[in-house]
């Protein structure tokens, strides 16, 4: 048995009684209520076996964590019911980006960037306007610190305009099969509704974008710092994952806002595989990445057909 699996398996965690319904099978489930004016109704799922009994205990209120290339299922629990994301969101902000961008492009970031980020309570990069950044570097910025300056600034660029760069967002989720996922801004903030996905949705998208090496990068990175140049001034931004102190652990995104919760997408390399996973609707910041950790060390020793 593994070193981090035997460290791990006597915490409390793990040792929390699943209560009834704690894990479900992935039947048709009643979804969330779509934003106003929405009528469009998902699909129905087919039948997923719930994991077994010895399966971590999940207080968020959905995860889903599968193999990114065989797609096996290793655990779900509610993983089509309809609710916000925060800023995981931003996953798709940066696989949008780099459908259109190289990272080398130069963009320059705005008064308007600078002034949107300031609204609303949102995490910001502290961009500086005027300064021009490149796509590489604002990925960062987005990604580690959760910067909603970034986003805007990227969004504006290469929307162009951020309602664009939001349909394009939505049009890449139909192309990534995202049945139960409305983007209704570039950074996953309760601004016109907040819009909404699915743990099995965002875990799709995870796949998609972890194939992008710059997002596996920058997701996996916990500190980045740039010098000032004529271009800019000087940065440096601290990843807000707290998974990253654990060795094979890949990024990949945290969020919060309080019509969300505390939620994450998670991957990790282990003995071969890419296991990748999302957590939403958790109530403690640390559980949701005790709880992704636990799930990550079960999965990688799951015996389930």
């Amino acid at each position: 048995m593994p070193t981090y699996l035997k460290n791990r398996l006597g915490r409390a965690l793990l040792g929390v009684a699943i209560t009834a319904g704690a894990v479900t099978a992935v039947a048709p489930v009643a979804q969330a209520a779509p934003p106003a004016g929405s009528v469009v109704s998902p699909a129905p799922r087919a039948h997923v076996p719930a994991p077994s009994a010895d399966a971590p205990a999940v207080l968020g209120r959905a995860a889903h964590v599968i193999d990114a290339k065989t797609s096996k299922v290793y655990f779900s629990k509610k993983a089509d019911l309809r609710v916000p994301v925060a800023s995981i969101t931003k996953v798709m902000t940066a696989y949008t980006v780099l459908k259109q961008a190289k990272p080398t492009d130069v963009v320059e970031v705005t008064a308007k960037d600078v002034r949107y980020a300031s609204r609303g309570g949102a995490s910001v990069a502290y961009l500086r306007a005027g300064d021009r950044l490149t796509v590489e570097d604002l990925l960062y910025a987005l990604m580690l610190p959760s910067g909603a300056d970034a986003a805007h600034a990227l969004a504006r660029t290469y929307g162009p305009g951020v309602d664009a760069f939001t349909a394009k967002m939505n049009a890449n989720a139909r192309e990534l099969a995202m049945k139960d996922t409305l983007y209704v801004n570039v950074d996953g903030m309760p601004t016109k509704g907040g819009g909404y996905s699915t743990a099995r949705d965002q875990v799709r998208l995870a796949q998609a974008a972890l194939n992008n090496q710059l997002i596996k990068k920058v997701g996996s990175t916990r500190h980045r710092s740039i010098p000032e140049t004529a271009e800019h001034r000087a940065y440096s931004w601290r990843n807000t994952n707290r998974l990253l102190r654990t060795p094979g652990t890949i990024g990949l995104k945290t969020g919060f806002t309080r019509a969300a919760g505390y939620t994450l997408a998670f991957a990790a390399d282990r003995d071969g595989r890419q296991l990748v996973g999302v957590l939403l609707g958790e109530s403690s910041s640390s559980r949701r990445f005790e709880t992704a950790q636990a799930l990550l060390d079960w999965a990688a020793t799951s015996r389930q057909p």
